[in-house]
């Protein structure tokens, strides 16, 4: 932006004197005058700040140490053994650049996704232009302009307004409160005054939910509210996903363990057996190699990629990859209540007539008065395809009419409105005048029950009209109260008949009334909430409730869906003003016994997060307001809403959810488990068969064998190990997957048994290929020293081979037997054996493979020790686990 805006506290001054200051009057600007400060100050739309080419994201990937590790043993290779290095350099790079070719490839789907729903908001504005009504792109919109508003409308611009008629504006993306704000034009607010009490003022991004209004705009573009906070995020610090922290770990215990082995390998090979150091550093070359599963980063990414994919389909939109790992290590989800564990819908609940208190599910004659006044008195819009818009309390009010047959647009063809009283917030009321075929009129009024009883003499019970007496209000009173117990909304509901059109004075019109009905009104909760509550406790996850509702409210809906016991007495509550009175280290003290938040401002979301996070937790949290965003960051998953959420907050988050579910959290985080342990699985995978790689060709080095060449490991590691590797990361969910609890911030792939089983499998495999070689050495089919030590050789490649096919089988669980997991359930994980063991066979069937491999033709009684040695591989571990099961040490991992 060119140049800077207008810092007037317009909020302070008078609708005329912002209209001065702004150079601007009602009749808005001159189409002239627009392009003019639309060059000035440039469009209304937020920086999306500096973009990152294609090849800086390609270099990003190259940031990893694993990454670097593999890169130092590609050079090295080559170094140490020239042309002959280089095959082994060209697998190191190849398997490098498809790893980092899905990383841009994700980073850039993420972005087209969150870039399309950032489009799905930006709205269009009608303003006056050369003192007509004309509709524009909101970005086009420049200081000075003149906006209207009406029920619907997004407000596209920071404005003053200077006309409102029963004007109501929803800013939940700024302040948290889901309650609109009544507006008043003629009211200026002292400077201090936060943004929830500018009642004159409108803001980028909140909602029009009632009335009409016009506003001049003051701010566009990065000098709004919303504009304000989203340059704030820049500094907001992100936390470190478990992820990304096991694997940092990881690499640097790999990477420490590589340098002593090759060390080792080198002084052994230099002054054990007095070999020539350029020898001996090609040993420890093949060892490190041996050591670095270069596999690991692009399986890895491949896994994350595809449960990013299965979660798209399932409306969770991932924006950053780890993020799908960390929701399976979740321990606490921190909720917004509306839209996300409720329907964002006000809905009729209940409904007491004719002296009975009916659920709203049962039925309703169409004829009944409550039913009509509660449509009559009402100004809610239906458009042609029958969206109906208005004020979301009198929306319910007309769906209610639908769902009993009662067409509010068919039955005032019969009986229009003629007249009116607008509600306003001083007597809470709102009455209609309606014409009827008769001639007569029917007034009908809605409102406050403790104002509307006050106005009514009179009662109808079964159609009949009755004087109304107190043992009458008493039950009404008493009713009223019961629902507001329940945290429903109650509006009463009264009508009169006049021979004439009454004088429209509130005394006249809303006096001598005869007692209707009365209405209870909630947002209920999602269907299918409960239920995700229910399995997320049972998975070992919290689920905590934030919201800007009133108390009561927040907490009858977390007793609905079972987030607080509805037995329980003891006060699991906390409001906004409460925890202002607390100090953080007092908060910290005491926050556990908190489920719910209510009347919180977004700011209050950081201290709850973090203090969840400083006793060592998992924190997801979701959000839609702009004010969300640093708690979003803040939190170990950042969880925006995809429908109501603002652009700020998406793009503050891990994951957008494009339905605002909270039941898509529970699927992701089953997702998230899912992923983690199929990583897990992965990295059993791979680091017993590395240290079985290493152990052979370490001890071999001891004895004076030459057990397996460099090209074999590399061989071995890109076809054996790749492709059942990336198979074990779509295997199916266990079964049990959501019953166990969350792992936590403080373990690490190798817990739950797996580091054990690594040590263990992983020298297995090496005493069996060491075995294979000892035989072939003792019982040779050839006579020359060069054919004994070239089958051997083979034989100890071979036997590695399928030792690594069959553990495939063996990690599909740490502690269950292959056959009950059920070993051929995964297609791909069965085609990726069989396609590598074709890739094996390969390069000792094929003629011109086998030189190049170092390589001979086995006989057919050559390749039965390397079967049988594989067969003994699934034995041995299947004894070893039935022994763990009987110790119970299967129970202890969980």
């Amino acid at each position: 932006m060119s140049k800077e805006q207008n810092k007037d506290l317009f909020y302070t001054q008078t609708a005329e004197e912002v209209l001065k200051n702004l150079d601007s009057s009602i009749e808005g600007l001159s189409t002239a005058q627009a392009q003019e400060r639309l060059a000035t100050y440039g469009r209304n739309e937020l920086d999306e700040g500096e973009k990152r080419t294609l090849l800086m994201k390609f270099l990003d990937q190259f940031k990893d140490l694993m990454i670097i590790i593999l890169l130092v043993a590609a050079a090295l290779s080559v170094i140490t053994e020239g042309m002959d290095g280089l095959t082994d350099a060209m697998i190191i790079l190849a398997v490098v650049v498809l790893n980092a070719t899905f990383g841009v490839y994700q980073e850039g789907k993420a972005e087209a996704a969150i870039e399309a729903l950032k489009n799905m908001s930006s709205p269009m504005a009608r303003v006056r232009r050369d003192g007509n009504v004309v509709e524009i792109d909101s970005r086009e919109l420049v200081p000075g302009d003149i906006v209207l508003l009406e029920a619907g409308d997004v407000v596209p611009a920071d404005m003053r307004l200077i006309e409102a008629a029963s004007l109501k504006i929803e800013e939940a993306a700024l302040t948290g409160e889901s309650v609109p704000v009544e507006k008043d034009i003629t009211e200026t607010v002292e400077a201090e005054a936060g943004i929830g009490d500018r009642v004159n003022m409108g803001y980028q991004n909140s909602n029009v939910t009632y009335g009409r209004g016009t506003g001049v705009v003051t701010n566009t573009g990065m000098y709004t509210e919303v504009g304000k906070i989203a340059d704030m995020l820049a500094n907001a610090d992100e936390t470190e996903t478990p992820l990304k922290q096991n694997l940092t770990q990881l690499s640097k215990t790999l990477t420490y363990l590589i340098v002593v082995i090759a060390v080792i390998a080198l002084l052994v090979g230099v002054f054990v057996r007095g070999e020539h150091p350029l020898k001996a550093l090609m040993v420890a070359v093949a060892l490190s190699v041996a050591a670095i599963p270069e596999g690991l980063p692009a399986i890895v990414t491949v896994i994350l990629s595809l449960g990013t994919q299965v979660l798209t389909k399932r409306n969770a939109i991932i924006r950053k990859l780890p993020a799908i790992e960390t929701l399976g290590s979740t321990e606490i989800i921190a909720s917004d209540k509306t839209g996300t564990l409720t329907m964002n819908q006000m809905t009729v609940e209940k409904v007491y007539t004719n002296g009975q208190l009916i659920d709203a599910k049962e039925g309703l004659d169409a004829s009944n008065t409550t039913l009509r006044v509660m449509n009559f008195a009402n100004d809610t819009k239906l458009d042609p395809t029958g969206k109906l818009i208005g004020d979301p309390t009198e929306t319910a009010l007309v769906q209610f009419g639908l769902d009993h047959n009662f067409d509010v647009r068919e039955v005032l063809k019969d009986e229009p409105r003629v007249a009116e009283l607008p509600f306003d917030s001083d007597r809470k009321l709102m009455s209609t005048i309606h014409k009827e075929a008769d001639g007569s009129y029917f007034v009908a009024v809605k409102g406050a029950p403790d104002q509307l009883l006050k106005r009514v003499t009179r009662i109808e019970v079964n159609g009949e009209i009755l004087p109304i007496t107190d043992e009458d209000k008493q039950a009404i009173l008493a009713t009223n109260k019961d629902l507001a117990k329940q945290a429903l909304r109650v509006l009463m509901m009264a009508y009169k008949t006049s021979k004439e059109i009454p004088t429209l004075e509130s005394e006249i019109v809303e006096s001598d009334l005869i007692f209707s009905g009365l209405v209870g009104m909630i947002d209920p909760e999602r269907p299918e909430a409960a239920e995700a509550v229910r399995v997320a406790k049972e998975a070992g996850i919290r689920p905590i409730m934030i919201t800007g509702d009133h108390q009561d409210t927040a907490e009858a809906i977390a007793k609905r869906l079972g987030i607080i016991d509805p037995n329980d007495t003891e006060d699991h509550v906390l409001t906004g003003a409460e925890l202002n009175e607390l100090t953080d280290e007092e908060f910290q003290k005491v926050f556990k016994q908190y489920s719910v938040y209510a009347r919180v401002s977004p700011e209050h979301k950081v201290r709850i997060v973090k203090a969840w996070q400083n006793d060592g937790k998992v924190v997801a949290m979701t959000g839609d307001g702009v004010n969300d965003a640093p708690s979003l960051k803040t939190a170990d998953i950042g969880i925006g809403m995809g429908i109501t959420g603002t652009e700020v907050s998406k793009s503050a988050s891990d994951m957008v959810l494009a339905d605002d579910n909270f039941a898509t959290i529970i699927v992701a985080v089953e997702e998230g488990r899912k992923v983690f342990s199929n990583i897990q699985k992965t990295i059993q995978y791979l680091l017993s068969s590395n240290t079985a790689e290493v152990l052979s060709i370490f001890l071999a080095t001891l004895f004076g064998w030459d057990v397996l060449e460099p090209v074999h490991i590399l061989w071995l590691n890109l076809v054996t190990d790749t492709l059942p590797a990336m198979a074990l990361g779509v295997e199916p969910a266990e079964p049990d997957v959501m019953k166990h609890k969350p792992r936590g911030r403080n373990s690490s792939f190798f817990s739950g048994g797996v580091l054990r089983s690594i040590i263990y499998q992983g020298i297995l495999q090496a005493a069996l290929v060491l075995g294979v070689y000892g035989y072939a050495l003792l019982y040779p089919e050839h006579s020359t020293y060069a054919e004994i030590h070239a089958d051997a050789l083979t034989m100890s490649y071979l036997t590695l081979g399928l030792i690594q096919l069959v553990q495939a089988f063996n990690v599909k669980s740490v502690y269950q037997s292959i056959f009950t997991v059920g070993p051929f359930k995964n297609k791909l994980f069965n085609w990726s054996i069989v396609a590598s063991f074709l890739l094996l066979a390969a390069t000792l069937t094929i003629p011109g493979f086998t030189p190049f491999f170092k390589l001979s033709i086995l006989t057919p009684t050559q390749w039965l020790a390397p079967i049988i040695a594989s067969a003994l591989m699934i034995v041995v571990v299947e004894i070893v686990k039935f022994v763990q099961r009987k110790l119970g040490m299967d129970e202890k991992a969980i």
